[in-house]
């Protein structure tokens, strides 16, 4: 998996208002009407009602679940800069393959030792001497020692089927005293997302661009 790039396991889909009709409507009737005629000679009319036998049904197929993409965006907008002992914000692209909105509700993180690289370049493709994942002391806020913490988005991003969503995660990033000064005036590509909380469906897809954080 790499940098500033996350594909989540596929998420196990929530029951949708949708399903949920399903459910509650399994039982189902049919009236079906007949004329009764033999060798030309017309008897009396009778319409026939007709119930369905017990465990009579029908077929449906479910889809299948696509991962998400979360991807670095090339040319970040200005909003909270880092530096030494303070927050920024992270510009990311979600991409939905799915032929149905997924809604997002959390994102899980990597541990508070794992660390973005610095680059010279909004695109992410000169590294930065000196401010490496090694040395940048620039990782995701509110991380724990233990990789995989989940932490609950303020909002939740619903993105469309077949579409992609740009969201700034307000003070997203968090940057330590430790940082060397050759991180500064850098661009980062945060360590990758461990994980998200998402379920299949969602009601009006989030409008790009969003704005969205996590405080805790």
């Amino acid at each position: 998996m790499s940098q500033g790039t996350y594909e989540a396991g596929s998420p196990t889909p929530a029951p949708t208002a949708r399903s949920r009709r399903w459910r509650r409507g399994t039982k189902v009737l049919a009236a079906l009407g007949g004329v009764i005629v033999a060798g030309g000679s017309a008897y009396a009319a009778t319409n026939w009602i007709v119930g369905l036998s017990s465990g009579s049904s029908g077929s449906a197929q479910s889809s299948s679940v696509s991962n998400l993409a979360i991807t670095a965006v090339a040319t970040p907008a200005a909003g909270n800069l880092l530096y030494p002992g303070g927050s920024g914000d992270v510009v990311v692209s979600v991409n939905n393959p799915n032929s149905f909105p997924v809604t997002i509700t959390a994102v899980s993180l990597p541990s508070n030792t794992t660390y973005a690289g610095g680059y010279s370049n909004s695109a992410l493709t000169t590294a930065q001497t000196g401010c490496s994942t090694s040395t940048s002391n620039v990782g995701w806020s509110f991380a724990t020692s233990s990789s995989g913490s989940s932490h609950t988005l303020a909002s939740p991003l619903i993105v469309g089927s077949n579409a992609s969503l740009t969201v700034t995660l307000t003070n997203a990033a968090a940057m330590g005293t430790a940082a060397p000064a050759a991180c500064e005036s850098t661009y980062f590509s945060m360590p990758s997302l461990t994980g998200v909380t998402a379920s299949a469906g969602g009601a009006t897809a989030t409008t790009s661009p969003a704005t969205d954080s996590w405080s805790s």
